[in-house]
């Protein structure tokens, strides 16, 4: 009994002594500096496709990571990861002509990543009959260029492949190269003779994550990943006078916190196993900075990551709770559910599967890998009229929310920084 009651008493000495850090090292009126200067209206609303409109976020990540005094990730010289990114974005020009008649724009598009094509013989044509069956995501990794004529009975499938093909396209390198270019056309019943000739505007340029690293003292090569995405949608149209789109919620709250956390585990300094610091670019288009992230990373060495997105509210339960997504997919939000035994806080799993958040955001890079990657989020997606709009600004947070989810994260996640708990991986084969 003795015993029982000595580390009882032990627990509760060391689990109110990392409390009491918790509450020192992570402070309110930091937080609030923080995302108060991310998602400023002279952030200009952190557009990734924009390097004017996100260079100003990347270096003032870049130069608080460089202020805590973090590393830079092994290969890089800095806080900057740059990768190269490929815009394609419509037709400088096109003049398509079929049995010596100009289709027109609307009847036709192009499957390629060429910049130029030119075709007048020598180019297989493939009918496909209104009885035929029209898959076109077959197209996407055939060998062969070739022109495909559809039938009118395929036309809401064309037409959905049209507005893709339409719309512009990001290629980040590497990528795998699609083998054939392909002309999907509609309109006619055959082909007799034909000549092609299209020019793709393709732009190539820089994006960029920041990312810094807290070394490990006893299990370096074991890492811990805490991220959140910095870019946001930019300048859209004005409303009420109010064209920026600070993205204040999404995700600067997110970003936020992984500033805050870097903070916090540098001046504890007993971070056992590695930590790795990382705010994405391009998760709003795509997730491209995770996916490059990710590349470069050995994922049977990350034990876990902590993706933060869009803590700036109360969830449903209130304040003291966030929801994990995947939670059932690991042991992740059991660990740090332990790890808050004696709080008013809890983690609570997904309430909006329908939603599909698991895969929205920039943890499914890394879940695809195996890692029990997750994404930690207090939004209550299903009734949010600020998301994604000019309206999302720091006046409609609740900054003791952002704090009190971060100082939650910090004090669950001990576990894991420490090398005394590994959440069990995800099945890679249960992820789309």
């Amino acid at each position: 009994m003795q015993i029982i009651r000595l580390t009882l008493i032990l627990f509760l000495i060391t689990y109110v002594s990392q409390a009491q850090k918790v509450n020192k090292l992570i402070k309110e009126a930091e937080v609030k500096r923080i995302i108060s200067t991310l998602a400023a209206d002279d952030m200009m609303g952190r557009n990734s496709m924009q390097p004017r409109q996100i260079e100003k976020a990347t270096a003032f990540i870049a130069d608080e990571f460089k202020k805590i005094g973090l590393q830079p990730l092994k290969g890089l010289s800095g806080y900057r990861q740059e990768f190269p990114i490929t815009k394609i974005d419509g037709f400088v020009s096109a003049e398509v002509m079929i049995n010596g008649q100009v289709i027109p724009k609307d009847k036709y598009a192009l499957l390629s990543d060429n910049e130029e094509i030119n075709w007048t013989s020598n180019i297989p044509v493939v009918i496909v009959g209104a009885g035929d069956t029209f898959n076109p995501n077959q197209y996407m990794s055939d060998s062969t260029s070739k022109i495909v004529v559809v039938d009118a009975a395929h036309e809401s499938k064309l037409a959905g492949i049209k507005r893709f093909l339409n719309r512009t396209r990001l290629l980040s390198k590497p990528y795998p190269k699609m083998a054939g270019n392909i002309l999907l056309v509609s309109g006619i019943s055959s082909v007799e003779n034909y000549s092609v000739k299209i020019k793709q505007r393709k732009e190539a340029f820089m994006m960029t994550n920041v990312v810094g690293v807290l070394p490990g003292k006893s299990k370096p090569d074991e890492m811990v990943v805490f991220s959140g995405h910095y870019d946001h949608l930019g300048i859209q149209k004005a409303v009420d006078g109010d064209s920026i789109a600070n993205g204040a919620d999404d995700d600067a709250s997110g970003t936020t916190a992984v500033i805050a956390l870097a903070n916090y585990f540098k001046k504890l300094k007993n971070n056992e196993r590695t930590i790795v610091f990382a705010a994405f670019t391009a998760e709003e288009i795509g997730g491209f900075g995770s996916k490059y992230f990710s590349q470069q990373l050995d994922a049977d060495k990350v034990v876990a990551m902590f993706n933060i997105e869009m803590i700036g509210k109360a969830s449903k339960w209130g304040i003291n709770s966030a929801f994990i997504t995947g939670f059932e997919r690991s042991d992740f939000g059991t660990i740090l559910q332990k790890n808050l035994k004696g709080t008013a806080f809890t983690f609570n799993p997904d309430p909006y599967p329908q939603q599909n958040l698991f895969y929205r955001s920039d943890n499914a890079t890394l879940a695809r890998l195996g890692v029990p990657a997750h994404t930690i989020s207090t939004d209550q997606i299903d009734t949010d009229k600020l998301y994604h709009s000019v309206n999302d600004e720091v006046e409609s947070l609740d900054i003791q929310n952002i704090v009190a989810t971060i100082r939650a994260i910090a004090l669950s996640s001990q576990t894991i920084v420490a090398g005394t708990d590994t959440p069990t991986r995800i099945d890679k084969s249960t992820v789309k």
